[in-house]
């Protein structure tokens, strides 16, 4: 098992996102308990490239201070939505024999959600914890709506076990005994 926290960069970190002291505090929890558990916390950074607000080199590229990674955790880095195109994770989880793997971050219908479907693809058992992922409104739902439709429509018993934050936390410390 393994966290994956996804874009959750300083640019769009942000109260204007849904339900976000939730969302915060929750990420926060699991990185805590992952780290406490001896589940690796990986990180993942989204950059649209030279000229945009989200660029590597700029502020806003860097990771959350809330969620800020230690030295020895890994980061990848991405140009598309999904965390496993051209970035390196995939061949990393395959090469460490993971198999399940617990997703955070934003943006629910963006790179959340490519990244649970293509991990689902890849063969790895997803997982994600009830308010770990958000959104902003958009031209055609609501931040609210969005994360309903995705958490607990698309993604549920199709692509991903969509379960609470404690019973994430509980599994993470029966990680070594299974």
């Amino acid at each position: 098992m393994v966290l994956l926290v996804v874009d959750t960069q300083k640019l769009i970190t942000n109260n204007r996102l849904y339900n976000f002291r939730v969302f915060e505090n929750n990420v926060k929890k699991l990185i805590a308990g992952a780290r406490e558990n001896g589940v690796e916390v990986i990180y993942v950074r989204h950059d649209d490239g030279a000229g945009a607000e989200l660029t590597k080199g700029t502020e806003g590229f860097e990771i959350y201070e809330g969620f800020k990674p230690e030295q020895d955790e890994m980061i990848f880095d991405k140009t598309v939505n999904s965390s496993f195109k051209g970035t390196g994770l995939l061949q990393y989880l395959r090469g460490k024999n993971e198999h399940e793997v617990v997703v955070v971050g934003l943006q629910t219908d963006y790179c959340i959600d490519a990244t649970v479907k293509c991990g689902f693809e890849h063969g790895f058992k997803m997982i994600v914890p009830e308010n770990t992922n958000s959104t902003f409104d958009n031209d055609f739902m609501s931040s609210e709506d969005s994360y309903k439709y995705y958490n607990e429509f698309m993604w549920k018993d199709r692509y991903a076990e969509c379960i609470s934050v404690e019973e994430t936390i509980y599994r993470m410390k029966n990680e070594l005994t299974c």
